[in-house]
């Protein structure tokens, strides 16, 4: 299809209560209709902990959970959760359609300013999967710094950036989503959270969904919960890639 609907939700979450965000974002999502992407944040059934995974649902309740939503919307569901596994605990980014199918990616680049390196395994490799005829590159957080990890090889349409990245560093946020539209000649999508959380850390939200020329086409209200809505045009961007084809003199990078 040459659009695509996508709405973030930019929202607080309850700290380290899987249950709880869960019931909440059924009420969020119950409202929803007509979209073809749902977006949540990073880590949304327990908020940005170490000993999240230790704690938290497992990956079977969460996919099931996001199977529900998906049928219940005829959409595709994900956000990040924290999650054991037989080798260890992953930050992971999880993508579930109506059908059933399960699109996962592990989170690269961990955030050792909170000793995240410790308690989590890194993902190995990077992901993109096709919906809707959208292709899609999933990322989480502190993937955003670098830049060589998400370039575009043109194989790409739209990535989504879910994070907890705390207010502080709202700038470098909005600044790096912006960087990756403009640089990658793609849709960027980034879902942050909002409120506070057990360590105290704050979180302005900062939402956004930004075309491939650098247009913000929808941005969230600092500090409030919000549903970032947004219609993206695949005609669109491959005509802009066509005109500009800047793609084209990108420099080689191999990881």
């Amino acid at each position: 299809m040459s659009t695509l609907k996508l709405s973030l939700l930019q929202q607080p979450l309850v700290w380290m209560d899987g249950e709880a965000n869960l019931r909440f974002f059924d009420t969020l999502i119950a409202e929803l209709h007509g979209r073809d992407m749902i977006v949540l944040p990073e880590m949304f059934t327990t908020g940005f902990a170490m000993e999240a995974a230790q704690r938290s649902l497992p990956e079977a309740r969460v996919i099931d959970w996001l199977h529900e939503k998906a049928q219940a919307t005829d959409a595709l569901v994900g956000g990040s959760a924290a999650i054991q596994t037989d080798k260890g605990a992953v930050n992971r980014f999880l993508l579930v359609e109506p059908e059933g199918t399960v699109h996962r990616y592990d989170k690269r680049h961990l955030f050792r300013m909170a000793d995240e390196h410790h308690h989590y395994l890194a993902g190995d490799r990077r992901e993109v999967f096709t919906w809707r005829g959208w292709r899609i590159l999933p990322q989480v957080c502190y993937d955003l710094r670098f830049p060589v990890f998400s370039r575009n090889h043109n194989d790409y349409d739209l990535a989504l950036y879910v994070a907890n990245w705390p207010e502080p560093r709202a700038g470098h946020w909005q600044a790096l989503l912006l960087a990756r539209a403009i640089e990658n000649q793609a849709y960027i999508a980034g879902c942050n959270r909002v409120g506070s959380d057990g360590n105290q850390h704050q979180y302005s939200g900062d939402s956004r969904i930004i075309s491939p020329l650098g247009e913000i086409l929808a941005a969230g209200e600092p500090h409030q919960p919000t549903i970032l809505n947004a219609e993206l045009s695949l005609d669109s961007l491959r005509e802009y890639r066509e005109r500009f084809p800047a793609w084209r003199d990108a420099d080689p990078f191999s990881l």
